[in-house]
């Protein structure tokens, strides 16, 4: 379960995917049949989450990993490959990994 919190000791991947509107439905089928096939089982996984642009036009993955150590070894997993390029023949995208900084609630 994703848990955004500074003391969580986890790092995000945030992958800004760039599609067009009539791929943007199979982008999301194949970011999720990858994570519940091959991504949620690798050592170091805590989550993932997709969200859909209301235009059609981008997906993102917000993803909690261990360690940046836990993130590259998935990275360099010959299972994860495959999945990967055909994200990239269906979409650009720009991931960068980052730390938790502040949350904030609202006081209601």
């Amino acid at each position: 379960m994703t848990t955004i919190a500074k003391q969580n000791n986890v790092i995000t991947l945030i992958n800004v995917f760039t599609v067009a509107p009539e791929n943007q439905q199979q982008l999301l089928d194949l970011l999720v049949h990858a994570t519940r096939e091959v991504m949620a089982k690798q050592p170091g996984f805590v989550s993932a989450n997709f969200h859909k642009s209301m235009d059609g036009t981008r997906v993102v993955n917000y993803a909690q990993w261990a360690s940046k150590e836990a993130f590259e070894a998935m990275m360099r997993n010959p299972e994860a490959r495959p999945h990967m390029e055909a994200a990239a023949r269906l979409a650009t995208f720009d991931a960068h990994l980052y730390e938790v900084w502040s949350t904030h609630e609202s006081a209601d």
